[in-house]
């Protein structure tokens, strides 16, 4: 399964819903990948790498599509391990920034999907990351996935946004990939006692969008994670939001959920604290 984390609104928590959705299918006994294809490499930071050292990754792969660099590599050898078991990356860096202009001009659009084909072979889980705008790169994610998950994080902006931004994804499937399915709009940063997010949620349920249950809860341990380089399958597994994050995989899986259901927003400390823009 390739699915795609995609929002055109920074700050909504791609990368944090990326790594732990792929952090749990990992812990689960899957070999899962993430492909990061944000020039800003928040996935490739908060799972412990470094995108400008000598590990090939994202940026080498495009760059071999345009010139003839890495000609002799097969599609995983662009792929890092973790330190992590059955979590694996291909990195990003900012050097993708001056490959966008040079992949578009000479149509490399489906050349993702090309390669995801080959690595879907390998993995059982694939996940990508992607910028926070309709460009060559959030594209070609969309073109080369089955599965796309789109983050929402309780603001007005958000959610005047959303509607736009579906119709973009609906028209990618019927121009580029009709077998994309928009699997559901993950709520991020939600908290049960605020009013406005949960106003927020009703008009989207209003609006018979696919909302994803269990919501993401707002919580300083997601910050804390960020900071040790470990998603919470890892970092805290039996935390309120990593539970949250594996019923959360259960139910984009079809697998059973862990023994101890995720449990809904309460009136803590910790879960009532609003969190800062997530990457």
């Amino acid at each position: 399964m390739i699915r795609t984390v995609f929002n055109r609104k920074g700050g909504v928590g791609k990368s944090t819903i990326t790594c732990n959705l792929a952090a749990v299918a990992a812990a689960r006994g899957k070999r899962t990948l993430v492909i990061d294809i944000d020039p800003q490499a928040n996935s490739t930071n908060y799972l412990g790498q470094n995108g400008n050292d000598n590990v090939v990754g994202m940026p080498e792969f495009f760059d071999s599509q345009i010139n003839y660099s890495f000609r002799d590599f097969g599609a995983d050898d662009f792929v890092r391990p973790t330190s992590f078991d059955n979590l694996f990356l291909v990195s990003a860096n900012q050097d993708l920034i001056d490959l966008e202009t040079k992949l578009a001009a000479r149509h490399k659009i489906y050349k993702l999907r090309s390669f995801l084909t080959e690595l879907s072979k390998l993995y059982d889980e694939i996940f990508i990351d992607t910028p926070p705008v309709l460009n060559f790169y959030s594209l070609s994610a969309l073109i080369a996935s089955d599965r796309c998950l789109i983050p929402f994080d309780c603001d007005i902006f958000s959610r005047d946004a959303l509607f736009e931004l579906l119709e973009n994804i609906k028209e990618v499937k019927e121009d580029h990939n009709p077998k994309l399915v928009i699997e559901g709009v993950v709520i991020n940063q939600f908290s049960a006692q605020a009013k406005l997010p949960s106003q927020a949620v009703a008009e989207l349920k209003q609006a018979d969008l696919p909302i994803l249950e269990p919501f993401i809860s707002s919580s300083v341990k997601i910050r804390e994670s960020h900071r040790s380089h470990k998603p919470l399958a890892f970092f805290a597994p039996k935390h309120k939001v990593a539970l949250e994050f594996d019923q959360l995989y259960a139910h984009l899986s079809g697998e059973p959920g862990t023994s101890q259901p995720a449990p809904t927003a309460t009136a803590t400390s910790e879960t009532t604290e609003q969190e800062p823009a997530s990457a």
